[in-house]
C-alpha cells in the first residue's frame, strides 16, 4: 500500500535508553504520542458508503475482526506482511505512513479505528465489537508490558487501577467508548458483536458479518474465513498480527530502543479477570460498572449488556 509521505512524523526523539518503569514515567512518554495529528488524520479522511470500518475500544477483539472481514472480502488472502497494511488503522496512519485513500487489494474497503463515535470518521458501514471490561483490562496490560513500560516493571493491578480505570488513553475510557457507540447500535450501517460470542460461536459470527458487509458466501468462503479467524490459525502466524510496523515506528518516535513485538494473539481465552486481577480490582471494576454503565443504560452486569446484544436481530 503507498505511503503517505506528507504524513511521516517529526524527527523522533534520540533514544533515552529505557522505557517508563512507573505510571508517572507513561504520562511522560504519552506527552511524545503523535495524537494531535489524529484530528487532522479523520478531517481529510473521505469515507465511502460501502466501506467497511472495524470500532472497538482497544484489546477488544479488533484484530479478530479484521481477520475475518479481510477472509471474506479475500477469499482468505493471506498475502500481507501485517494485516494493519491491508486492513489500516485510520487513528494512526500518519505513524505507519500509509495513505488511506490508496486502492486497496479488494473491496469492500476495510479499515480500523479505536475513535468513540463522535471522533470518527463518518458516512461508512461499522463494525463495533464490546468485551468484558475486566478482560480488556488484562489483554491491554500484556499488550503493553515490555513495549509501553519496561517488562514488569508496573504490575496489572496498578496498570488497571491507575491507567484502564482512572484515564484511558487517547481513545477515552472503556466506559465512555461503550457509551458513545451504544445509540447507534440500531442503525443498519452498524453491526454489534460481542467478544464472548465470537469465542462460542465464531462460525455464526463470521455468517453474519459476511451478511453485514454483502458479501453472498458459499460454504467453502465460509469455511475459509472461519478457519483463518480460529485462534490456532492466527497464533501459527502471529508475526502478521502483531503491529510490527506500528511498533517499530512508535519506538522511534518516542525516542526508546526497539521493544518486542505486540502481544495480539495471546492466549484467545475469555476469563482472564478472575485468575489474573486481584479481588479490589475486580470491586472497582464493577463499581465502576455501576456507575457509568448500569445507571446510563440499566444493565446491572457486563452479562447482562452481552445478552442484550446477542438477542439483537
Amino acid at each position: 500500500m503507498p505511503t503517505n509521505t506528507e504524513a511521516i512524523p517529526d524527527t523522533p526523539t534520540p533514544p533515552t535508553g529505557a522505557r517508563p518503569t512507573s505510571v508517572a514515567e507513561i504520562r511522560e512518554h504519552e506527552k511524545r504520542m503523535p495524537f494531535d495529528k489524529i484530528v487532522e488524520v479523520v478531517r481529510s479522511f473521505k469515507t465511502r458508503p460501502t466501506d467497511i470500518i472495524v470500532a472497538t475500544f482497544p484489546k477488544s477483539g479488533t484484530t479478530w475482526m479484521q481477520q475475518i472481514v479481510h477472509g471474506l472480502r479475500t477469499r482468505g488472502s493471506m498475502d500481507f506482511e501485517e494485516i494493519h497494511m491491508v486492513v489500516p488503522f485510520i487513528d494512526f496512519s500518519h505513524v505507519h505512513e500509509i495513505d488511506l485513500d490508496a486502492p486497496q487489494v479488494a473491496e469492500p474497503r476495510a479499515f480500523k479505528t479505536h475513535l468513540p463515535w463522535d471522533r470518527a470518521p463518518k458516512g461508512a458501514r461499522y463494525i463495533y465489537v464490546v468485551r468484558d471490561p475486566g478482560d480488556a483490562m488484562v489483554s491491554f496490560y500484556h499488550f503493553m508490558n515490555g513495549a509501553l513500560f519496561e517488562r514488569d516493571s508496573i504490575d496489572v493491578n496498578t496498570y488497571g487501577q491507575e491507567l484502564f480505570l482512572a484515564e484511558g488513553g487517547p481513545f477515552g475510557t472503556y466506559w465512555s467508548h461503550l457509551l458513545s457507540w451504544w445509540p447507534q447500535r440500531t442503525q443498519d450501517d452498524v453491526l454489534f458483536c460481542c467478544f464472548e460470542e465470537m469465542k462460542r460461536d465464531l462460525p455464526g459470527t463470521v455468517r453474519r458479518v459476511a451478511r453485514f458487509m454483502g458479501i453472498e458466501a458459499d460454504a467453502e468462503l465460509l469455511d475459509i474465513a472461519t478457519r483463518q479467524a480460529s485462534f490456532e490459525f492466527m497464533f501459527q502466524h502471529a508475526t502478521k498480527f502483531d503491529e510490527h510496523p506500528f511498533q517499530q515506528a512508535m519506538d522511534r518516535i518516542k525516542g526508546v530502543p526497539p521493544g518486542k513485538p505486540l502481544s495480539k494473539v495471546r492466549t484467545g481465552r475469555v476469563g482472564d479477570r478472575m485468575s489474573e486481577l486481584s479481588e479490589a480490582t475486580r470491586e472497582a471494576l464493577d463499581a465502576t460498572w455501576k456507575r457509568e454503565i448500569e445507571a446510563t443504560l440499566g444493565f446491572p452486569s457486563y452479562d447482562h449488556l452481552r445478552a442484550h446484544i446477542a438477542a439483537m436481530p
